[in-house]
């Protein structure tokens, strides 16, 4: 398997040795042939980055129940068959293939009978449905398009996996208190608490609070690259993509 996006994209030299091993440049590599390195890769990616695509069906217009099987039979072709041969490493944003798949998958190869069979009766690995439907309701209801809510919600993905790497890393070296407190600080969130408050929520002066904050705030970033470079085939097109879905959000 691939390693984990927990490593950061410290310099250029280490950034080209990361991308021999990131998820989407293992499946772009494998090009044509059957790898089941590429193959894991491609998976765990799926697993990542299914609700915006769930969350792009529904904005087309079908109902819940015809939207989770349009998306869990979408994935189950997605990984059964030979799709790797239409990625353009050129053109090589994992985000960008995978919608640009799907809307082929509903334009022209779903049809309503396929409705009652999921990937062929045998899902490759099942979508939480009903957290998936919660989370479409609490979306805006005519504000974005398919297309809008689809980068919107990749982009949200992102940094949730980005955030929850670092919380694991704070968890691992006994700081998992501090991240925490500290979340929203990390997020832009700060609310009314001030560094004051939370210094004496932790026993710290605020001085050394806000060195810790800015440590993991900094640490954040590397993992947002990391996860965005797990996604991209080249580490030049971290930056672009990194602006690119900044630029989603502040819509």
């Amino acid at each position: 398997m691939p390693p984990s996006s927990d490593q950061p994209l410290r310099d250029a030299q280490g950034t080209a040795a990361q991308f021999a091993t990131t998820h989407w440049s293992v499946v772009l590599a494998a090009g044509q042939s059957a790898s089941t390195e590429a193959n894991q890769a491609l998976e765990l990616l799926c697993r990542t980055y299914w609700y915006p695509l769930y969350a792009y069906v529904r904005r087309k217009g079908y109902d819940a129940h015809v939207a989770q099987d349009l998306t869990q039979e979408f994935f189950a072709r997605l990984l059964a068959r030979n799709y790797l041969s239409v990625a353009d490493r050129n053109k090589g944003k994992f985000r960008s293939f995978l919608l640009g798949c799907l809307e082929h998958f509903l334009a022209r190869e779903w049809t309503r009978p396929h409705a009652q069979k999921r990937g062929g009766g045998q899902p490759l690995f099942s979508l939480d449905e009903t957290d998936a439907e919660n989370r479409y309701l609490r979306e805006p209801a005519h504000e974005l398009s398919a297309e809008k809510i689809f980068d919107r919600r990749w982009a949200t993905t992102l940094l949730d996996q980005a955030m929850a790497r670092l919380r694991e890393e704070c968890l691992a070296s006994q700081k998992g208190d501090l991240f925490e407190k500290s979340q929203n600080y990390l997020s832009g969130e700060k609310g009314e608490a001030s560094y004051a408050d939370l210094a004496a929520t932790l026993g710290m002066s605020e001085a050394a609070i806000k060195v810790a904050v800015h440590r993991l705030r900094q640490r954040y970033g590397e993992l947002v690259r990391a996860e965005i470079a797990q996604t991209v085939a080249s580490p030049k097109e971290v930056d672009e993509e990194l602006q690119y879905l900044f630029a989603v959000l502040r819509e």
